[in-house]
């Protein structure tokens, strides 16, 4: 089953931005860490970017920082990526987890750390 939806995928030209979204579907996850994951073609999945269930905490991948930012409104129970300054090497899809380790937000905690995940979305960008 799908807990998670992402959106906000598309293409987008090399030095372009993206905005993903992630948002819950049949429970919430307003007191849940959240992470961003992404999978190329042919490669495993890697952690991207994550957050605390309050904001207060996010933890980044080196390869993203600078160029993302995680946030998260629990008013609306939705997670964000926004990617700025894209270059080919990120296209992927692009998904959205849940875990039930708080500590997670702090760390780049790899994906089997992760409870509930959406279907993912596709970022391709061109050069």
């Amino acid at each position: 089953q799908v807990q998670l939806v992402e959106s906000g995928g598309g293409f987008v030209q090399a030095g372009g931005s993206l905005r993903l979204s992630c948002a819950p579907s049949g429970r919430t996850f307003s007191s849940n860490a959240m992470g961003w994951f992404r999978q190329a073609p042919g490669k495993e999945r890697e952690f991207v970017a994550s957050i605390s269930w309050n904001g207060d905490t996010t933890y980044y991948t080196d390869s993203v920082k600078g160029r993302f930012t995680i946030s998260r409104d629990n008013a609306k129970n939705t997670v964000y990526l926004q990617m700025n300054n894209l270059n080919p090497e990120y296209t992927a899809v692009y998904y959205c987890a849940a875990t039930r380790n708080y500590y997670c937000a702090g760390y780049g905690c790899s994906p089997t750390e992760y409870d509930y995940w959406g279907q993912g979305t596709q970022v391709t960008v061109s050069s």
